[in-house]
């Protein structure tokens, strides 16, 4: 049994994974004691972590004192088992690079289109020939509807989930429909723009927002909420291969 470990700006999954995803667990980076309760579970037998914000060094320490080797994926630094453009490697998302591999190893040999609505709202491109291409970066809901509250003197904090009219009637539904509909916009844009520029294109969407999108028909969209613990697991089986090949070529 491997344990996965995606620790993101807003919740830490933690997945078991045998030759295919068993369970997930979401919980808050500050729920310490739960996520390290997790870890030590003895069916354990290796594991993967990721993350995209700084882990307390107390927590970094108590995944090396854990029973079974862990390995920590880090941009720029971790072998992958694809090949990548990005001219910043050690400033890429390590959830970027890890939903990317996910789908190499889901599509090899198709144009993919990642899409991840979270905290931000992520366009990462995987080429037929297996190659990350980069990506773009744009703020998500949450994000969008606490901006237009913190950087003007009266608009109201407005929740996601609401009424939604075809044009607001009220300040709530106004914002609402502009955050929400602005994003569902950009997605098409994105979707329709690389339709045309790449054949046989995969729409892979990941991440916890799900929107209600008008997209051609002649393009597969699939929902992938798992893409990232995948990737991960393709990393961590890619450097374990690694490390056996070297290993033979010294005995």
């Amino acid at each position: 049994m491997i344990l996965i470990i995606d620790i993101g700006n807003t919740y830490v999954k933690m997945v078991r994974h045998d030759g295919g995803i068993i369970e997930e667990r979401r919980v808050a980076l500050s729920e310490q004691d739960e996520i390290l309760e997790y870890c030590r579970d003895a069916s354990f037998s290796g594991g993967i972590y990721s993350s995209v914000v700084d882990i307390p060094q107390h927590l970094e320490d108590a995944f090396a004192r854990l029973p079974y080797p862990i390995l920590r994926y880090e941009s720029g630094l971790t072998p992958v088992p694809i090949a990548s453009r990005y001219q910043t490697p050690r400033t890429l998302g390590a959830d970027r690079m890890a939903a990317a591999v996910g789908a190499w190893s889901r599509w090899p040999g198709r144009n993919v289109l990642i899409i991840d609505i979270g905290t931000c709202a992520t366009f990462d491109f995987l080429s037929e020939e297996g190659e990350y291409l980069g990506g773009n970066i744009s703020p998500g809901p949450l994000m969008r509807l606490k901006a237009l509250h913190q950087f003007t003197g009266k608009l109201p904090l407005v929740e996601a989930l609401g009424e939604m009219p075809e044009f607001g009637n009220t300040t709530e539904t106004a914002i609402r429909c502009g955050v929400l509909n602005g994003l569902r916009h950009e997605i098409e844009g994105y979707v329709e723009r690389y339709r045309k520029m790449y054949p046989r294109l995969v729409v892979c969407f990941t991440g916890g927002v799900h929107l209600d999108l008008a997209l051609a028909d002649d393009v597969e969209v699939v929902t992938d909420p798992y893409l990232v613990p995948e990737g991960l697991y393709c990393i961590l089986r890619y450097n374990e291969q690694q490390l056996d090949s070297q290993t033979n070529k010294q005995l």
